[in-house]
């Protein structure tokens, strides 16, 4: 028999695969609104109390759901609460949505539309950008928040079930909320960036696996990956970003514009050409196929886990 788990972790993807994510009562918003509220009152310029507020709120968070996990003892209840959890937390099919929304603009010739609908998956000034700029910031989006919103939640749920999706995805959230290097945040958001920066490392070590294994060109992703994951800034998003730059035969990096004038040159990855509009749905589908190459292994993973443990645990009892 399948466990709760797997079948939970492969229900909730194909509730996010048809539905996208909740549209109303979305607990993720709620989680943030929480954590907005409690920044009022815990926010101090160091790095302690950051580390307090990341551990009331990720470790709140995933204490709420070992507890729920634990009072879902049936195993039809556990399976519900799997998948209604994977869920909420996955955000492929959204991802994908607003990818293509961003292609459309831009097919439609419409690029003021096309920079204002980039700006809901980068942090980057997308005031000024050309056509091709905003493919790049696309493309990199999708290839990072492909581990971040997707396989990730996967790794988690299938290591520890409802506790790590929801530590996951609170540990993430808060790394989107305070995790920046800025005057406000670049002590007080450390500890939440560094957490998010662990919890994240299987994932984008399996997502560019994934990515050169379902890719047009397996060897250039792995080529990309071993020279130039390295001189990224972030120590999981160079390892996908350059795996799905090398996949598909582009070039991602150079320089990006914050907000504030503040100007960053990304390292170059990947020996393609710099991508364009059309390239933006070839990513969308290699994140597709990366993600439902996440969601087999995990699964798979989860399965052979509870046999094992429970061939372990029958041998026990024999003895």
């Amino acid at each position: 028999m399948i466990p709760a788990r797997a079948v939970g972790l492969m229900l909730g993807y194909a509730a996010d695969r048809a539905l996208g994510d909740p549209r109303r009562l979305h607990p993720v918003a709620g989680f943030g609104t929480c954590a907005q509220w409690l920044e009022q009152r815990t926010y101090r310029d160091n790095r302690a109390a950051g580390a307090v507020h990341m551990l009331v709120l990720a470790g709140g968070a995933t204490g709420l759901a070992y507890l729920a996990e634990r009072l879902a003892r049936h195993p039809l209840s556990r399976t519900a609460l799997t998948a209604a959890v994977t869920w909420a937390v996955l955000g492929g099919r959204s991802l994908e949505r607003e990818a293509e929304s961003v292609h459309a603009f831009l097919a439609d010739g419409d690029l003021e539309s096309a920079r204002m609908r980039v700006g809901n998956l980068v942090g980057r000034d997308t005031a000024s950008l050309n056509p091709d700029e905003i493919a790049r910031a696309v493309v990199e989006s999708v290839a990072e928040n492909t581990s971040d919103a997707v396989v990730a939640s996967f790794v988690w749920g299938a290591l520890t079930g409802v506790p790590g999706l929801v530590a996951h995805r609170a540990a993430n959230t808060l790394d989107a909320m305070i995790g920046h290097r800025n005057a406000r945040y670049g002590r007080f958001g450390w500890a939440a960036a560094r957490l998010d920066d662990v919890m994240g490392l299987p994932a984008s070590r399996l997502s560019a696996a994934l990515a050169a294994v379902s890719g047009p060109d397996p060897v250039g992703a792995l080529r990309a990956w071993r020279r130039d994951a390295q001189h990224h800034p972030s120590p999981n998003a160079g390892v996908v970003e350059a795996a799905f730059a090398g996949a598909l035969g582009l070039q991602l990096g150079g320089v990006n514009t914050y907000y504030g004038n503040r100007r960053e040159e990304r390292a170059l990855m990947g020996d393609g050409r710099s991508p364009s509009p059309g390239d933006i749905p070839r990513a969308v589908r290699l994140a597709r196929r990366v993600n439902a190459g996440a969601m087999v292994s995990t699964v798979i993973h989860s399965w052979v886990f509870a046999r094992r443990s429970g061939v372990l645990r029958a041998s026990g009892t024999r003895r």
